[in-house]
């Protein structure tokens, strides 16, 4: 009974796969370490090879998906891309109407463009269109991926789901998907699906706040480290004497003598030479009290040098290579050419030097930064800038003029057939490298590395279901119980698998596993094939509830914030919805299936 017998493997498959997501989903462990784990098993015991795992790093969606994320990046960086979008939703200000109007419009687009760099053109500028109106950006990245997905069923073109589909149905001489079935059906579901959202977006979407969100709500008081200077007046006066019991805004919150730390600490304290002194205060007063006395300085290493420095404050995002570490062990200022003059943590008393805290995601810090650290920064993407604006540097117009030259021509080949998605979408990243819109700096800032390893670890998902023979098995077994219910158990049947199918591995996977059954039933039984098929597509594309059934999922996924019971939450009841749509749809295109 052990996996690598085939006589079990399907089931070992399903039961271990099952396992995995329950954890993914209880939050136990991050969702790249689960599938890893997942993965990493069924490689031991030969489910699937180190071929099938490598071959997601030279799969062409996968390396589609990265040069449209850094296209995009390099065109949002050179160009006021954002400016297009503000002249279309500036009149909307209420987060229903902005949902209405986003959603109807990217569904509309995607009907004919493909949705995935609709997903990646529009995912900065709805979440930056969420923090200016203070709303959550997970409160609007999954409407976002849905209406694109929902949209994309309404043509032939809009997914490559019918795509496969209609080739499999060619291959086996059959008549092919009718485009004014896809039309009604894809206008249904796309319509009922964004008046759902829309009305239930508030209650079943998460309020999730990113550590930007935290820091703004939470930026009043930070623990600044000062020591006595060699002639300081302080020195033998106690506390009250000194002037040191009513500072504005700021408060001495303990002192670190000979490594014992005093506090709270009395007015009646004796000040010594070699006392570090721990403040608390506002943002403004502590930058205050770190430029105006002269009797307490700031360690050496927190000192400004002769060159010309910022003030900034910064948050440590919640995947930096900071966490842990103290500033000392990270050696802050060599990497980030800034030092740490203060340091906050929200809900937590701060005890001891500042070199010596341990850091974690949502610290924040006011540091004084050199000439370079806005490029260590987007080098090493281990902090937020709070204070920071992007700036748009004008093109040369030469150039602008040739890329857009170039993107016309490439799309003109795509559209022929002469260039594929991926071999176009490189020569318009070349061009973006030779010229300097994309540089090192955009790959290491913009790319996001979970959700590659994802894509790549769910696509070995899929390849074990279909290699073990778990996705027969499971289509088998329902085939076989829901047979002597009748007809619409059947379709219903199907549609159920193909969206479990397409939740887990992907629509073009579910697809293949999917329509064989749906040949064998509708010949066997003598039955009309067009519902089945129809039924096929878009249950195929119901990929709403996980973030790895759709790549449009995963580019959300990061930036939303999003944990995989955030898509169960919406996704469950929106895919009811969807499919009894697709149902009534069938039943009224269909009348003689019925019969």
């Amino acid at each position: 009974m052990g996996i690598n017998n085939p006589e079990f493997q399907p089931y070992w498959v399903l039961v271990l796969s099952g396992i995995a997501f329950f954890v993914i989903y209880m939050e136990w462990v991050k969702p790249t370490v689960g599938l890893m784990v997942l993965i990493l098993v069924f490689m031991v015991y030969g489910v699937i090879g180190s071929k099938e795992l490598l071959s997601g790093f030279s799969n062409e969606s996968i390396g589609s998906i990265v040069l449209l994320i850094l296209i995009s990046a390099g065109l949002r960086s050179n160009y006021n891309v954002e400016a297009l979008f503000d002249k279309i939703f500036k009149k909307i200000k209420s987060y229903r109407g902005f949902l209405l109007a986003m959603m109807s419009q990217m569904a509309l687009l995607s009907s004919f463009v493909n949705n995935t760099p609709v997903v990646v053109l529009m995912t900065p500028y709805v979440y930056n269109w969420g923090k200016r109106n203070g709303i959550s950006p997970s409160k609007l990245l999954i409407p976002l991926s849905f209406a694109t997905i929902m949209g994309g069923m309404i043509t032939l073109i809009g997914t490559s789901t019918t795509l496969v589909l209609n080739g499999f149905m060619t291959d086996f001489g059959l008549p092919g998907l009718i485009s004014k079935e896809l039309l009604i059906t894809g206008v249904c579901v796309t319509l009922g699906g964004i008046l759902f959202i829309t009305l239930t977006a508030k209650k079943l979407l998460p309020d999730h706040s990113d550590v930007i969100d935290k820091f703004e709500k939470n930026r009043r008081e930070y623990l600044i480290e000062k020591r006595l200077s060699p002639d300081s007046q302080l020195i033998g006066k106690s506390i009250a004497n000194g002037g040191l019991r009513n500072l504005r805004g700021v408060y001495l919150v303990e002192i670190i003598r000979e490594n014992v730390v005093i506090s709270p600490v009395p007015p009646t304290e004796i000040i010594q030479s070699r006392d570090i002194l721990i403040f608390a205060g506002n943002t403004k007063d502590v930058v205050d009290l770190s430029a105006s006395s002269k009797d307490l300085v700031l360690p050496p290493k927190a000192s400004a040098e002769t060159k010309q420095v910022n003030i900034i404050e910064a948050v440590i995002s919640t995947n930096s290579s900071l966490i842990g570490k103290t500033i000392k062990e990270s050696m802050f200022r060599n990497r980030y050419d800034a030092a740490v003059v203060a340091i906050h943590r929200n809900g937590e008393k701060l005890s001891g030097k500042i070199g010596d805290i341990a850091l974690r995601p949502g610290d924040s810090f006011l540091l004084y930064a050199g000439d370079d650290f806005h490029n260590r920064v987007d080098l090493y993407r281990d902090l937020y800038i709070i204070s920071e604006e992007r700036k748009i540097v004008a093109q040369d117009y030469k150039a602008t003029l040739i890329l857009g030259l170039l993107i016309l021509l490439t799309i003109s080949l795509l559209v022929s057939g002469a260039f594929s998605l991926f071999l176009s979408l490189l020569i318009i990243f070349g061009f973006l490298v030779i010229v300097g819109m994309i540089t090192l700096k955009h790959v290491k800032r913009d790319l996001d590395v979970n959700m590659l390893i994802i894509l790549i670890l769910s696509l070995c998902l899929g390849e074990a279901i279909i290699n073990s023979g778990a996705g027969d098995l499971a289509g088998g077994w329902l085939v076989s119980t829901l047979q002597p219910y009748g007809k619409l158990a059947l379709l219903s049947g199907m549609m159920v698998l193909t969206v479990i199918l397409t939740s887990f591995i992907s629509n073009v996977g579910a697809v293949a596993i999917t329509f064989p059954l749906a040949y064998s039933i509708s010949q066997s039984m003598g039955l009309v094939s067009s519902p089945f098929y129809l039924a096929i597509a878009f249950a195929a594309s119901a990929s709403f509830i996980t973030p790895i059934g759709y790549q449009t999922n995963l580019i959300i996924f990061g930036p939303g914030g999003y944990k995989f019971k955030d898509f169960i939450k919406i996704g469950a009841p929106l895919t009811v919805l969807y499919l009894l749509i697709v149902l009534v749809c069938i039943y009224f295109l269909y009348p003689e299936f019925w019969i």
